[in-house]
């Protein structure tokens, strides 16, 4: 009886963190799997490679795939991941890494077993203790503007200098670089550069030119 084949190991980030990458995450929503592969290569073309794409419509997982598949200088990947199932599939179909709105035991024992960076979303100064706790040090903070802000972000860089964040929700290009400007925060996610009138449209040079902007924005230090 032949053995099955080892799954493949996932390819390693270009950097020692998916939150080195570039300053700003783009968190895409794709309606049409034929605008994945276009806005990707926008994306990268503008400076900004590590793109998460959500898990909030039924192209989600098609979207991922043709992006590994056909966009090698992307870092795809899946975002809105809430259950170990997803966390499978969305490796399975290509994603480099995996973001959470929050975090459970059981999705963050799949997540540390995907063999893939993860980033599980917390809100609250007992769930960045936890995650500490249990050895994560890099986090999505969300909802970043709802949850407190800049303000609650400094306030735990004091007891807590070692997590690391990628605040998102509600933070655009009016207060990105008060984030930025935060010792505790190595990139910020969000949507601004990928307008939904430009992906009807079409209009990938527009959004290429919002990335460049995004990607030019300074982080600490």
């Amino acid at each position: 009886m032949t053995s099955p084949l080892p799954p493949s190991r996932p390819e390693p980030l270009p950097a020692a963190s998916v939150l080195d990458l570039a300053p700003v995450i783009p968190v895409v929503v794709i309606e049409d799997a034929a605008d994945a592969v276009p806005l990707a290569r926008a994306l990268v073309a503008g400076g900004l490679p590590a793109i998460e794409v959500t898990l909030r419509t039924p192209v989600a997982l098609e979207a991922i795939r043709a992006i590994a598949e056909a966009v090698p200088d992307a870092v795809v990947g899946a975002g809105t991941v809430i259950t170990p199932e997803q966390v499978k599939e969305t490796v399975a179909a290509g994603a480099r890494f995996l973001v959470s709105p929050g975090w459970t035991d059981v999705l963050l024992e799949a997540m540390q077993a995907s063999g893939v960076p993860f980033l599980p979303g917390v809100s609250t100064t007992s769930e960045v203790v936890a995650l500490l706790e249990r050895g994560v040090r890099e986090m999505k903070f969300f909802p970043a503007e709802a949850a407190g802000g800049t303000a609650y972000l400094k306030s735990l860089a004091g007891p807590l200098p070692q997590a690391r964040f990628c605040p998102t929700g509600g933070v655009g290009p009016g207060n990105a670089p008060e984030y930025l400007g935060l010792p505790n925060v190595a990139c910020v996610g969000g949507t601004w550069m990928i307008p939904a009138d430009a992906v009807a449209a079409g209009d990938w040079g527009r959004v290429e030119a919002l990335a460049r902007e995004a990607a030019g924005l300074r982080r600490h230090g």
